[in-house]
This record gives structure tokens, sequence and C-alpha cells, in this order.
């Protein structure tokens, strides 16, 4: 699973450059579950070869990141709480995570936006409440960007580090292996664990009167 998914990934980004970092981006920002954690370390990897440069992965992905939240943003505006209620559990968002969000909402305000685009799972979901919480739509790009430029910097830089020692150093590639067999065991246990979620949600269990 976890190959399949590099391989499209990669695939993506060597076939249409910097507009396959925006474009992969966008559909993670837009609540599907694209690991950015892939995207942009193999985006920092290309950096290290002189295909892209750091920059531009950078600003393409954080550009990718506010055309996808603001998809998530106008859902969660126009189709509010009901939508969230009916449909969230496809995205792995219940009410009870609705709930704590738009609290974090009513104390901190729109910084929830900016702070949330920097922690991982969280910025993948944070513009569907956004948009239910009505938060101004400027204020939001704005936010959107500002958290997510740091994020899109960090994981490519990574990249562009791990891409340089790579050749180097075998127990870096050694250590790789043991860390991408580890990734694909979370995977499955967590494919496996939203499968049961989703069953358990269509098949509520009967409770005796």
């Amino acid at each position: 699973m976890i190959a399949a998914l590099a391989h499209f990934i990669t695939s993506v980004i060597s076939a249409l450059g910097y507009a396959g970092v925006a474009g992969l981006m966008a559909l993670e920002s837009a609540c599907i579950p694209l690991p950015s954690e892939i995207i942009l370390p193999f985006s920092g990897y290309l950096v290290s070869t002189g295909r892209f440069d750091l920059w531009m992965v950078a600003l393409a992905g954080a550009i990718g990141c506010n055309l996808g939240s603001t998809v998530a943003w106008a859902v969660g505006y126009v189709g509010g709480r009901p939508l969230v209620e009916r449909w969230g559990r496809y995205i792995l968002l219940d009410q009870g995570e609705l709930v704590l969000v738009e609290r974090f909402f009513a104390r901190f305000g729109a910084v929830t936006v900016l702070v949330s685009r920097m922690l991982p799972i969280v910025r993948t979901y944070i513009a569907l409440p956004a948009g239910i919480a009505r938060m101004n739509f400027w204020t939001f790009q704005l936010y959107t960007f500002v958290g997510s430029l740091p994020w899109c910097l960090g994981l490519a830089y990574a990249g562009l580090r791990l891409g340089r020692a790579w050749d180097s150093s075998p127990r870096l590639q050694s250590f790789m292996h043991g860390f991408t067999l580890l990734t694909g065991l979370a995977i499955l246990i967590f494919a496996a664990w939203y499968a049961r979620k989703l069953w358990r949600d269509h098949h509520p269990r009967r409770r005796d009167a």
C-alpha cells in the first residue's frame, strides 16, 4: 500500500514538476489524506539532484495548501454542521471532534488555523471547521499560507538533506529501509482501524431495552 501510494506521488511530481507538488498538496488540504510527509521530502530530494529549487517547492506546496483548503472551507461554509454530521466520518471527522475544534475557534479565534497548519494530521482537516465557523475568507487565506509555508519548507529541506546524504551513508539507507517497513505497517493498521470504524458507524449495535 505504501509503495503504491509513494509511487503515485513520485510519478505525479516527476511528470508535472511544481504543478504536481501544488496539486498533491491541494488534495491533502481538501481533506484527502495524501501524506505531505511523502510529497515534500521527495520534492526536496529532487532539489538535491538539481531539478527543483527549494523555495519554489515550498511556495508550490503552500499555494497548493491554499487551493485545497479553499475547497474545504467552502464546503464547510455552505454545508455547515449538518454536512459534517452526515459525511464527516468518511474523512475521520466525527461530531465530537467537530465540537472540540469549534471550542478552539471560540477560544482562540482565527489563529487556530495558523497554528493547525503546522501540525500533522490536524492540518489536513482544519479548513472544513473553519468554513463551518464562517471564518473571514481573506484572513483564512492569509493564515493558511503563513502556516503552510514553514511546514512545506521544513519537510522539503529534510528531503534535501537526506538526498545529499543518501549515496554516502549506507547506515542512512539501512535506517530508511527499516523506517519504510514500520511506516507501511502503521498504514496497514490505520487502514484496518478506519474500515472497522466505518463498519461500526454503518452497523451500530442494538442496545437491549
